[in-house]
């Protein structure tokens, strides 16, 4: 190691400090005692996430991320990931580990290949084995190698999944992560070595187990108890679903695009959808005739497909004879310069105080009576409400149609007795996986088409997107999902096919991010998830599909 000391900005110490050139994160750290109420996982080097055992050669700028932030709660759950695979590797070498989805705030269920249940004994057995490997803090070494060497060791394991990714985006090199002998890859970074991840939960549940790590709002906090029942029935149906239809993982997509089936896969995906939308319509058209619904609420969080998915179960609740009225909530939004802000300062468009709820009930009572209401619009650009004089009316046929983040929440709707609203929650749960092991968070599915709905619709570059995305899910936790499963029905609005169209679209948007801004690594961490991904071209999506509310050429008018 060289002696030549070099210049680093602490964020984290508020000084600058003087390191010999080649020093580690990790020494760094120790050396000059950087602390936090959390240990650090990983740190920001000019904006761009590295792991702990990076060495510095030049003068940089670093900050220090724990359990706290978004970045380190994803270091810590891909850890957790990875004890976890070793511990199964360990415990039930037949059987492969499969993660299927996220449950509650911070947990994931899980399940074993060929084991159509765990005992409470066995689930046991697995966080012990766990808590023996943080125990040890067995280091988790990170290697490039040539591709060929990294699919035969996936191959030697029998990680078929992970195989079939690296032979459909071919790269002569490739990172291999290593613990004990275990190899893997999750597509992000890690912590150095297992003790890192020293807070966690097994459950048994339903076919598999429940696995439940800390919240990156309270990391002393573990949600053991989780009653998503709705929700967990949802990711059941469509991860079943793409496992019938072959498409389980990023690999297996892109093995049928290259084989030509692009539009195949479109077809198929978007009839299924057609498919739900009918099976909703015809559960409100029973409850419209024997409790006298009269008003469908529509939630969700950002980027779900929430107008859209109104727009076509319309259509479907118009074949069955009703006459459906649809209002947004967002034309609700009050003038920008009074929305309510954050404790950040920043506008806070998810609290629902950011909608006129006077105005809105006022209009609702009108409605009910009978009244014609003129309706406003809301300008994103100018951040005003705008007016058409284009009144709505409601007859004996009539059914309201509201949607809107907030569509769940009681406080929205205080005048309309509960038998006669009947509640939707929709959002888009990723059901395709990276491989086994690594899910794709729904999060990253939402962001990527909101990125390029607000650059193409909205007036709003990348870095303005990814800058407001955290108060949007500090919002989203805080206002919609704590009322999901007040849902009398939920929709999933993904499209297993859509990331492979998103590609085209965001990545250009995602390479206009600056190196100079702290969103800047965000931006590169989509860019390399979108390279796993074959482009498809949205020629064959048809007009009325969900996605093409956030990439244009809709048939919808918004």
């Amino acid at each position: 190691m060289s002696n030549t000391p070099l210049k680093v900005v602490c964020e984290n110490l508020g000084r600058t400090i003087e390191v010999p050139m080649g020093t580690s994160l990790r020494e760094i750290e120790h050396t000059f005692s950087i602390t936090g109420p959390y240990p650090f996982l990983a740190a920001y080097v000019n904006h761009r996430l590295k792991e702990l055992d990076y060495c510095v050669y030049t003068p940089v700028t670093l900050r220090y991320v724990d359990i706290t932030s978004y970045t380190g709660l994803r270091v810590y759950q891909r850890t957790a990931w990875f004890i976890l695979q070793k511990a199964t590797r360990d415990l039930y070498p037949a059987h492969r580990l499969h993660i299927r989805h996220s449950m509650g705030p911070s947990g994931f269920y899980c399940e074993l290949e060929g084991r159509d249940a765990l005992s409470p004994e066995d689930v046991a057995a697995l966080e012990a084995r766990m808590r023996e490997l943080v125990a040890l803090d067995i280091p988790i070494l990170r290697t490039k190698a040539l591709t060929s060497e990294v699919r035969a060791r996936y191959e030697e394991q029998g990680l078929d999944d992970k195989v079939i990714l690296l032979d459909t985006r071919p790269r002569l090199y490739s990172k291999l992560y290593t613990l004990d002998g275990l190899a893997g890859y999750f597509y992000g970074s890690l912590a150095p070595s297992t003790g890192y991840v020293n807070r966690f939960a097994i459950e048994p549940y339903y076919k598999g187990f429940y696995l439940a790590l800390p919240l990156h709002t309270a990391p002393e906090r573990l949600q053991t108890k989780v009653h998503q029942e709705k929700m967990f029935s949802i990711f059941q149906e469509y991860q079943s679903w793409v496992r019938i239809m072959g498409v389980p993982t990023v690999g297996d997509i892109n093995s049928k695009v290259l084989a030509g089936d692009a539009g195949g896969l479109i077809k198929i995906a978007e009839a299924f959808h057609e498919r739900k939308f009918a099976e909703v319509a015809d559960t409100i058209l029973r409850a419209n005739i024997t409790r006298g619904v009269r008003m469908v609420l529509i939630s969700g969080p950002s980027s779900s497909g929430k107008t859209t998915s109104a727009m076509r179960l319309s259509i479907q609740l118009g074949v069955l004879g009703l006459k459906p009225v649809l209002i947004s909530l967002d034309d609700y939004f009050v003038d920008r310069e009074k929305t309510p802000r954050d404790e950040n300062g920043e506008y806070d468009y998810e609290a629902l105080e950011a909608i006129d709820l006077q105005l809105f009930n006022e209009h609702l009572h009108r409605l009910m009576q009978g009244e014609s209401v003129d309706i406003p619009r809301y300008d994103f650009i100018t951040g005003k409400r705008q007016w058409h004089n284009n009144p709505l009316t409601l007859d004996e046929r009539s059914i309201l149609i509201v949607e809107g983040i907030h569509g769940l929440n009681p406080r929205l709707t205080p005048s309309i007795p509960d038998d006669r609203k009947f509640k939707i929650y929709i959002s888009c749960f990723t059901s395709v996986a990276m491989d086994n092991v690594s899910r794709i968070a729904t999060t990253d599915n939402r962001l990527l088409r909101r990125l390029t709905r607000d650059y193409t619709q909205r007036g709003s570059n990348a870095l303005q997107t990814l800058s407001r995305w955290p108060s949007v899910r500090r919002g989203e936790e805080r206002h919609i999902f704590p009322y999901q499963e007040n849902a009398d029905v939920m929709l999933n609005s993904s499209l297993f096919y859509e990331i492979s169209v998103l590609r085209r679209f965001a990545e250009p948007i995602l390479r206009e991010v600056p190196d100079t801004v702290p969103e800047y690594d965000e931006a590169r961490r989509l860019l390399k998830f979108l390279d796993n991904f074959i482009p498809i071209p949205p020629d064959e999506i048809p007009p009325t599909s969900v996605l093409r509310e956030f990439i244009g050429g809709s048939s919808f008018r918004y």
